[in-house]
């Protein structure tokens, strides 16, 4: 991770477009934040949308914007996620999920810094800086011709992949130490010293197939739960706690018996 950051901070401050990718939870979105607020660009938004999550008929209205009776319902004019971003950045988050229509639209946005509205004629300018996330692999999405090569190529100027938190266990007691301290105080649990010895060691011990987010969800849970003055591994983990605060016993099983 800690080369990931060296290069947010050596590309901060130019609009290249960044690809970042990794598996689900290992915080690409806040790497993502970290890249805004690093830039020129950080007095503007830090606007995010999840192309997965859009049906997709309406996910090129949603970036770009449609006119008044571009489609059925739209009683009005509406200026979409891309404008929204102007001067800041632009986070499209599970880019692979794209349709291929819209992904012409993006290209084009890249290539011309420029894009119209669904229903106009006009174009509009823009300046935004474009960072895109997937847990996709998008070779293998071009290969099987669900995601455009030469999009694939312009979204992939600056790749930042991140590694998963079981490949990072260095991160794992700082991760949770600060996660401790945030819930704490958004609990106002003020009685809370911290996490004890025995959860870090439960933590450094748990293979997290969740990553960051899972981590985090955990932390926050045992913040709830614990009756001070330390966050204890049962508040974390539950039934799981004491196996997990244990050191790992080996147990060698003798072969059987010649007869």
């Amino acid at each position: 991770l800690t080369g990931v950051l060296e290069t947010i901070d050596r590309i901060a401050r130019s609009s290249c477009t960044v690809l970042v990718s990794g598996e689900s939870g290992t915080g690409k979105e806040l790497i993502v934040a970290a890249l805004h607020d690093a830039s020129e660009r950080r007095a503007a938004p830090l606007v995010t949308i999840n192309c997965g999550a859009i049906p997709n008929n309406l996910v090129e209205s949603e970036l770009f914007g449609h006119a008044k009776g571009a489609f059925t319902g739209a009683s009005s004019g509406t200026r979409g996620l891309v404008a929204a971003a102007e001067g800041g950045t632009l986070f499209l988050d599970e880019v692979g999920e794209l349709p291929l229509a819209v992904q012409v639209k993006l290209l084009r946005l890249l290539q011309q810094r420029e894009y119209t509205p669904l229903g106009e004629t006009r174009s509009v300018k823009s300046d935004v800086r474009i960072v895109a996330a997937t847990n996709r692999r998008l070779d293998e999405e071009v290969k099987a011709g669900r995601f455009r090569e030469d999009l694939y190529y312009r979204l992939n100027v600056i790749h930042l992949e991140l590694p998963a938190l079981r490949e990072r266990r260095g991160d794992l007691k700082p991760l949770a130490r600060h996660f401790c301290r945030l819930f704490a105080e958004r609990a106002g649990r003020g009685d809370l010293l911290g996490l004890s010895d025995a959860a870090l060691t439960a933590i450094e011990a748990y293979p997290w197939p969740g990553n960051v987010r899972a981590l985090e969800n955990a932390i926050e849970r045992g913040v709830l739960l614990a009756r001070g003055p330390y966050v204890e591994p049962e508040d974390v983990f539950g039934r799981v706690a004491r196996a997990l605060a244990q050191p790992a016993v080996h147990i060698t099983v003798p072969p059987p018996s010649a007869k």
